[in-house]
């Protein structure tokens, strides 16, 4: 969701003004719905404005409740009867120039620093922050956390109880739980990597989401975990990131998983619950990681993976298939012929 704690909302709007003022086509007659935010297809009320660009959308589409959808034509007949259809040429263009208009650049994120209605932060009991710590209007730390140099917390983040934030750490866009440890150099709630015409204009596209740690969980030095871009980031509680590991938009992190250093998720990445990733792994994005399953290192995984998978190698397979095929290729390299040809 679109948390205007962080990120300021322009004001109510009626969905014929929005439209005029952004040179879009409109298909209803009067002003139609007031607009009060845009939200995910799932999430979308009366007064919210939602995307839908690709077919993979389609079973969410119908079930929106938003007031209005920006679609393609090929989605036209999929809108339910109570959203108005926005059909545009380019959706994901169309939808970024509402999201500039609703929510402008100097409003979000670290941006949104010192608002004329910013308060100052709330600090419990026995929290202990070190020299050269900024802290922005309106954050709240729990008692008992320690916060450690030159750490820089923006306005409106949320840390719990009994924390360890590590020096020179940066924290934005972000809901931290109780007994979270951040270990020196973490950067949380970066702006996702986000872009639309590609190797042309490079237009980016408002990462207007937020993170969520969840209790227990620990993420090494210089990790990164960027905000959703409408949605949010998730990590799960128990879960256990190493040092140097990049964690893009979107992705949901389950419940007590292990991420090894060097690894990075590509953005919109599910991985359930209990999951075991090895040093380097590369997970491509938008793919689901099954419960109890375990990537070995430098694996590159491109597809979802099943609950309780072992799998291996680039592209990622089952593990026994893999070092049976790299065994193969090694015998095969050498000249000499598997024991298992006749």
């Amino acid at each position: 969701m679109v948390d205007t704690r962080f990120h300021q909302f322009s004001g109510s709007v009626p969905l014929s003004q929005l439209l005029e003022a952004l040179q879009l086509a409109s298909e209803f007659e009067g002003s139609g719905p007031v607009i009060e935010g845009v939200e995910e297809l799932h999430l979308a009320g009366p007064g919210h404005v939602a995307l839908a660009a690709q077919a993979q959308y389609r079973d969410a589409l119908r079930a929106t409740g938003a007031g209005a959808v920006i679609v393609g034509k090929d989605l036209r007949g999929e809108v339910p009867a109570g959203a108005i259809a926005i059909v545009v040429d380019n959706p994901h263009l169309a939808f970024v120039g509402l999201l500039e208009r609703l929510y402008p650049q100097d409003t979000r994120g670290t941006l949104n620093a010192f608002g004329i209605d910013a308060r100052a932060p709330f600090v419990e009991a026995d929290v202990r922050i070190g020299p050269g710590v900024v802290i922005g209007p309106d954050v709240e730390i729990g008692r008992g956390s320690v916060i450690g140099p030159n750490t820089v917390i923006g306005a409106g983040v949320t840390i719990g109880r009994n924390a360890v934030i590590g020096s020179n750490c940066s924290i934005e866009c972000a809901y931290l739980g109780n007994n979270v440890v951040l270990h020196a150099g973490a950067r949380i709630g970066s702006e996702g990597f986000g872009w639309l015409d590609h190797g042309r204009s490079n237009r980016k596209i408002p990462q207007l989401g937020r993170v969520i740690v969840q209790d227990r969980v620990e993420i090494g030095a210089n990790s990164t975990i960027d905000r959703g871009a409408l949605g949010d980031t998730v990590i799960g509680e128990g879960t256990k990131i190493d040092n140097l590991v990049q964690i893009g938009h979107n992705c949901r992190i389950g419940r007590n998983c292990l991420i090894a250093g060097m690894t990075g998720l590509a953005g919109s990445t599910i991985v359930e619950d209990s999951v075991m990733i090895g040093g380097a792994a590369s997970l491509t994005g938008h793919l689901t990681v099954g419960a109890g399953s375990i990537i070995l290192a430098r694996t590159v995984v491109t597809k979802d993976v099943k609950r309780g998978g072992r799998v291996g190698g680039y592209p990622a397979q089952d593990v026994h298939a893999w070092r049976r095929e790299t065994a193969t290729l090694r015998l095969l390299s050498k000249g000499k012929k598997s024991g298992r040809e006749n």
